[in-house]
């Protein structure tokens, strides 16, 4: 297998194939703008409808001329970049019967996924506008208050007007711990245990989809919990070049990447963020 049977871009819809089937955040948020895309430092800009008047109709009068529009822009900065750059050398090419490019780009696009999860989550939990606990008092959850605080959960983003579909919230394995423990959890796990295995979904509560992640934002063993739906922010990312060489001096075929992508929370006020921490269990 020489380096001449390494289509780039046969290579580079491998790699994205993977990536779908991997991310957990980026799947909870929608790729409108994903296409606008073609390079590093891109910018797309985000036109927002704003509210309309609603207004009082008395019979036999005039109604008000047309009211103008309001729109706001928001920007979609394409900031981040990251690459990849790996070889396989011709011996282990023989010695070897899996196909080893294959499993390279498997663990490439795990990678990615990796530190492009950990980036739109990051984000969500720094924009989020909807706050339940904070760094300074955090929510304090064991398998006694896990179900009541997805309820304060809800209602909070019901009074906030954050709409009703299509709601989730990504939880640490923590959480499904104290899930587990839980008979008002119990019922909901045996229909979703397909779901768990293909896109992480493990149960529904309260109005959720729950799905569980080792992504969720932790510092000094705060996690900051992300609900929302996937309306608020926006991701887009991009293989902008996939390229296979011969290194010289050596006896290797080679391949190398590069993804750039950003995210915007387009509605903060939509996304809540739940600061808390695990209690550990007796002993």
């Amino acid at each position: 297998m020489s380096v001449s049977t390494f289509i780039p871009k046969l290579w580079s819809a491998r790699l994205l194939y993977h990536l779908d089937k991997l991310h957990v955040f980026a799947n909870l948020v929608n790729r409108d703008y994903e296409g606008e895309i073609k390079q590093f430092g891109d910018t797309v800009h985000i036109n927002q409808l704003g509210d309309i008047t609603i207004k009082d109709y008395k019979k036999g009068t005039n109604i008000d001329t047309p009211e103008e529009l309001n729109m706001s822009d928001q920007s979609l900065v394409i900031d981040q970049a990251k690459y990849f750059n790996f070889a396989i050398e011709d011996i282990d090419k023989a010695q070897v019967r899996s196909p080893l490019m294959d499993s390279a780009m498997q663990r490439t696009a795990y990678g990615l996924k990796d530190v492009t999860d950990n980036f739109i989550a990051g984000l969500m939990a720094k924009d989020g506008k909807i706050k339940i606990g904070s760094t300074a008092t955090p929510i304090a959850l064991t398998a006694d208050n896990a179900y009541t605080t997805l309820v304060q959960l809800k209602v909070t983003m019901d009074k906030a007007n954050v709409p009703t579909n299509g709601r989730w919230v990504v939880v640490p394995p923590e959480f499904e711990g104290l899930m587990l423990n839980d008979t008002k959890f119990a019922s909901a796990y045996g229909t979703n245990a397909e779901g768990r295995i293909i896109e992480g979904l493990v149960s529904r509560a309260c109005g959720f989809d729950i799905y569980i992640s080792n992504n969720v934002p932790v510092t000094a063993g705060k996690y900051s919990i992300v609900a929302s739906n996937n309306t608020t922010t926006t991701f887009a990312e991009q293989i902008v070049s996939v390229e296979a060489f011969r290194p010289e001096s050596s006896f290797k075929d080679a391949m190398k990447g590069l993804n750039v992508y950003g995210a915007k929370v387009t509605q903060g006020d939509a996304v809540a963020v739940l600061t808390a921490t695990f209690t550990e269990p007796a002993k």
